[in-house]
Order: structure tokens, then sequence, then C-alpha cells
């Protein structure tokens, strides 16, 4: 957990299951809350934030930032393309991300599931700058929250960041959950938010590092086989399978 503006280990020791995507036990995360903007519950930090709009491959979300962090909050989530809409104190964008969802109908979270569907056609980055142009518009016509001043819009887009090929990737399998002993290896195509996309003998696949947390990694040695556990996923164009497997 943090503490002190440093991390400290968990003061219970508590075992993490192979399932969790998390390098922290229950207690640690929530007691990491306990003092987090995500969870409204540091809104006397007064840095500047950003309200900005996020590009996941035909859906856009509304979310914040702190102004400092730049790109570093969009690329953690793997948006594809994204806009600054405004940027003010941090309970005037806590207004207006709420202000865009009820009157825009924008999500302030999309699904993994969903991210990971985008990435198999995300289409041009034309189309992604069309549709955040057009929400950051219908966001224009709306009163917005004093405290948050509006910006230009500027469409900055981030496939390319990424490696995310213009035509998508499409996985055929992804990573379990890991055991002792076993060995991840390949070659990495794609590193998006969270995923790494590897060129394997078992083809694309898909690696959740979140999964990762918690484990001590070590070197594999030259050569060394793909031996972690598989789940093949179903093409595209398979949406209701698809939708369950992911």
């Amino acid at each position: 957990m943090w503490g002190s503006g440093s991390r400290r280990h968990c003061p219970i020791s508590a075992p993490l299951v192979p399932t969790v995507r998390t390098a922290q036990c229950p207690a640690c995360q929530a007691a990491d809350r306990a003092d987090s903007v995500a969870a409204d519950t540091r809104l006397h930090d007064p840095r500047p934030f950003a309200v900005y709009l996020a590009h996941h491959g035909g859906a856009v979300k509304v979310g914040i930032t702190a102004v400092e962090r730049g790109d570093a909050r969009l690329l953690e989530q793997g948006a594809l393309a994204s806009t600054v809409i405004s940027t003010g104190s941090l309970t005037a964008a806590r207004r207006g991300e709420s202000l865009l969802g009820t009157a825009l109908g924008l999500p302030d979270r999309m699904s993994a599931a969903r991210k990971r569907a985008a990435r198999t056609r995300p289409g041009t980055a034309t189309q992604r700058a069309a549709d955040l142009l057009d929400t950051a518009q219908r966001a224009g016509e709306l009163a917005w929250p004093q405290g948050q001043a509006r910006c230009e819009t500027q469409v900055r887009d981030h496939a390319a960041v990424y490696g995310l090929p213009a035509d998508g990737l499409r996985p055929d399998a992804a990573v379990l959950p890991l055991a002792p002993g076993d060995v991840i290896s390949g070659r990495i195509v794609c590193r998006i938010g969270t995923d790494l996309y590897l060129d394997t003998v078992s083809g694309l696949v898909l690696l959740d590092t979140r999964l990762l947390a918690g484990w001590a990694l070590g070197r594999a040695g030259p050569g060394s086989a793909l031996t972690a556990a598989l789940e093949p996923l179903v093409l595209p164009g398979h949406q209701e399978e698809q939708d369950a497997l992911f």
C-alpha cells in the first residue's frame, strides 16, 4: 500500500490468488482508496485537472486526469485517440465529467472486453478524430462548470505509439492465470494499455500483464518454449461467443 508518498509492504503479508489482476490484497486496496482521486476521497488535491474524451473504437468515454500527467492516463487505459476539452480545479473537473455523462450519455469507464474488441477493427485516425470532434462540439453547447476553462479542440491519435496495425489485431489465444514455473515467451507485436500481444509458436497471444502482479519474475533462457496455459479466442465475427470469452 501507499503511505507517506512511498510503497509499504502489506502489514498482514496476505497471499494473492493467481486470478487477481493487482499486486495488492483487498485490505491494501481499500486503504489506498481511502485517499484517492479516483474514489473521490482526495478532493483537496490542488493540482490542475483536465476533462478529456477518449476514443475506444466506435465508443467515446469521458474522464479526468491531472494536467501534469500529459498523455500518460490515456496511454495507460489504451485509448486509441483523445482530446482535452477543459482544464481547472479537480472539483470542477468532476462536475464536468458528470455533466457529460448525464447530458450526452458518455460512460466514464470502458470494459477491457470492449477495448480488446475495438482493436480487432480500430478504424482510421480520420474516423476517430471525426467522432471526437463531434462529441466535443456537442459538449461545447453545454453550460460548463465554473472552475474549468475550455480548451481548443486538438485530437491526438495514439495508435502509432502502441504499434497497433491499421487493420487491427486478432489474437488466437489469451494467457490464463499463471502457475509457478510457467514460461511466457514470444516476440512483442503490440503493447497497448496493460495488454501485450505476442507472436508465439501458438500464434498471436494476448497477455494481460496484470496477471503478472505479485509474481517473482525471472528471465527465460534462450529458446525457451511457452508453457503457460492458453485459452483459445474466437475470431471476430462470432460476437456472441467472443463477448463471453473476453
